[in-house]
């Protein structure tokens, strides 16, 4: 099929976001959730779960190496990492570029998501199905946290917004089965949403996180695909508010030839610089400011 077809986002009630669709490549429900796979010129590929965009092959770039390098690149030790949803794999990709990770589990619920992201978006993950490092296990990432008896130095949390399926996600509950999963000093990042478009929530999952965790706070990406400004990345440990920055010359030795597009160690660092009006919520949640 190909054409002038409109394809909306539906996320937020009182607005539209429209792409066109150039080509449609795909559009059927998987028992989880209706997904569409369409061309766009501007965005590349876009796949959409019901009605809201979750990436493009255009952008994908910063919001994985932002959610996986700052975690990995600030803790220094990173051996043993697991990842919640990501079923496109670009969180997975950016992760297996550090030599010292030596485990990523991947817990997705849908095996479907993750066979269609295999056949489609090879762009940018092709390279993990064939590395050792790289296991999947087909789970709810709620009922597998709160049973498992294995350890992460880091869990990402690469879910989809608070609503249907995904809404267990950004619980109180949830975070506590994330803690018990840590190991000593391990970090825990979690997708938080667009502030702006989504405070409520924002509010919501940054106040449960700083229930559960000793210092909780957030940082900052922007992907154009996610509309209304500054994506969150909701983070939280056990352990001292700072550390997660720690000096760019640190960052830079660790990173060493690390390739990417978005994430530097200056940009790591900026990151933690939150406009008043996302600081100011992050306190009345309860959060960690520095």
């Amino acid at each position: 099929m190909s054409g002038g077809r409109w394809i909306d986002e539906t996320l937020h009630p009182d607005i539209r976001l429209s792409l066109k669709a150039d080509r449609i490549l795909y559009e059927d429900g998987t028992g989880h959730h209706h997904l569409a796979l369409f061309e766009n010129r501007v965005f590349g590929k876009v796949l959409v779960l019901d009605g809201a965009i979750q990436v493009t092959s255009a952008d994908e770039f910063a919001y994985h190496e932002m959610m996986a390098h700052v975690p990995i690149l600030a803790h220094g030790a990173v051996r043993d990492v697991m990842i919640v949803g990501g079923g496109d794999g670009g969180l997975a990709e950016e992760v297996l570029k550090h030599p010292a990770v030596e485990r990523l589990l991947q817990v997705e619920i849908d095996a479907s998501v993750v066979d269609f992201a295999r056949s489609h978006f090879g762009d940018f993950n092709a390279g993990i199905f064939d590395d050792p490092r790289f296991k999947v296990e087909i789970a709810d990432g709620a009922a597998f946290v709160a049973r498992t008896s294995q350890r992460f130095d880091v869990i990402l949390v690469d879910s989809t917004d608070p609503q249907g399926p995904g809404a267990v996600l950004f619980t109180a509950d949830f975070y506590r089965g994330l803690k018990r999963c840590l190991k000593p000093g391990g970090v825990v990042v979690t997708q938080s949403g667009v502030p702006f478009l989504q405070m409520a929530e924002f509010r919501s999952a940054m106040g449960n996180l700083a229930s559960v965790f000793a210092t909780a706070g957030c940082y900052l990406v922007t992907v154009p695909t996610y509309f209304g400004g500054q994506m969150a990345l909701g983070w939280a440990h056990d352990g001292d508010a700072k550390a997660l920055q720690p000096p760019a010359a640190v960052l830079a030795r660790r990173a060493g030839n690390l390739h990417t597009r978005y994430y530097t160690p200056a940009v790591h660092r900026a990151a933690f610089a939150l406009p008043r009006f996302i600081a100011d919520a992050l306190e009345v949640a309860g959060g960690t400011l520095d």
